[in-house]
């Protein structure tokens, strides 16, 4: 389901109610592929329910540039939320997902192992809470950028 941020509050406060562990992790999501797949549901096997960030368009113009997203926000937040691993997606303008750490508060944090652990953004609040960070390895061979480049690589051939 695609919550918005309060609503993600509330479903964390409901969690944590009946004891559950909430996994937080975030990203563009922009062409779903199965290294999203693998990361979100290895995710999700750190805790009993998994939230996912989705960076709003204006946070990947920021981040990746004027040709991104492909997809818009509404789009990348149902697909994500669709995946049976996810519980519930929710859709953040900040240029970094501190913010939305901050307000939800999950017991785990997961990044992918290419970000450093001192780079990763709202470590400082889960660690703070007695929570976790969790860096998980990435499926080889799989990027929506170079997936991107590929589509107009191919388009520019004709």
């Amino acid at each position: 389901m695609i919550l918005t941020i309060d609503d993600a509050a509330r479903m964390v406060g409901t969690l944590r109610a009946q004891r559950k562990t909430v996994v937080f992790t975030n990203g563009v999501f922009d062409l779903l592929h199965p290294g999203h797949v693998r990361y979100l549901a290895d995710a999700r096997r750190h805790g009993d329910a998994l939230i996912v960030g989705v960076n709003s368009d204006r946070s990947v113009h920021a981040i990746k540039g004027p040709r991104r997203p492909i997809f818009p926000e509404a789009e990348r937040a149902e697909v994500v939320a669709a995946l049976a691993c996810v519980d519930a997606a929710c859709i953040f303008d900040e240029d970094t997902p501190h913010a939305i750490i901050t307000r939800l508060q999950p017991d785990i944090l997961v990044k992918g192992a290419d970000w450093a652990a001192g780079d990763i953004v709202g470590r400082d609040v889960v660690e703070a809470r007695g929570g976790r960070v969790v860096r998980i390895p990435l499926a080889q061979g799989y990027s929506t950028t170079s997936i991107v480049e590929r589509i107009r690589a191919s388009d520019t051939g004709r």
